[in-house]
C-alpha cells in the first residue's frame, strides 16, 4: 500500500503549461521593448535631420531673397545692354 503519489512531487500539467506561457509573454514584452527603444532612437535621428534640414532650407531662402534683391536693384544700363542692329552696325555696312 506503499503506492507513490505522482501529484505529491511534481508539477501539474496546467501549472506548467502557465509557467510555459508566462516565460513566452515574459519574452515577447521584452522583444517588444528592445523593439520601442529602437524606434524611439530612430525617431530621436531623424528628428535631428530634419531639424538640420530645415535650418539649411532656411539659409537657402534668406541667400536666394538676397540674390532677388541684389537683381532687381540692379540699373538696366549697368547689366547688358539689348542689341541694336542699326547702331551696332559693323562699319563696312
Amino acid at each position: 500500500m506503499n503506492e507513490a503519489n505522482p501529484k505529491n512531487n511534481s508539477v501539474s500539467k496546467p501549472q506548467i503549461d502557465s509557467l510555459a506561457t508566462q516565460a513566452d509573454l515574459q519574452l515577447q514584452l521584452v522583444e517588444l521593448q528592445m523593439n520601442m527603444s529602437h524606434l524611439e532612437l530612430t525617431v530621436e535621428r531623424l528628428d535631428e535631420v530634419i531639424t538640420r534640414q530645415d535650418k539649411h532650407i532656411q539659409t537657402l531662402q534668406r541667400q536666394l531673397q538676397f540674390i532677388y534683391k541684389q537683381v532687381e536693384s540692379q540699373d538696366e544700363e549697368g547689366g547688358v545692354a539689348p542689341f541694336d542692329v542699326m547702331a551696332d552696325r559693323p562699319p563696312h555696312y
